[in-house]
């Protein structure tokens, strides 16, 4: 079973927006931090429901599609946003890979 997520790259404009889109989508916790420590944490605990740090799920051993719409332009015009997104995604399943655990998201870019 697959579960996508669409995430619209045009609500971007900033680091501000860029946290308050993701805690949007996601459901963040009203203690998420904004920074992108906190956004691995969110992500690391997808399959994790009871950790609270996110509304979405998958089941444990699945893996979440981002699907990231309108991604060119947000690149363009976010490139350190659109960079530490890339970076911070392989971290979230590269962390979760030294512990033993499966990958648990994949971004999709949607031009």
């Amino acid at each position: 079973m697959t579960m996508k997520v669409s995430l619209d790259c045009n609500k971007i404009r900033d680091w501000n927006s860029f946290h308050e889109e993701f805690a949007r989508v996601f459901g963040f916790p009203a203690f998420y931090g904004k920074n992108m420590n906190a956004w691995i944490d969110c992500l690391t605990s997808l399959d994790a429901p009871e950790d609270g740090m996110s509304n979405v799920h998958c089941e444990s051993g699945t893996v979440l599609t981002l699907e990231l719409e309108n991604v060119e332009a947000f690149a363009g015009r976010c490139p350190e946003q659109y960079q530490a997104l890339i970076q911070c995604s392989a971290f979230v399943n590269w962390r979760r890979l030294e512990v033993g655990e499966p990958s648990v998201h994949a971004p999709s870019f949607r031009y």
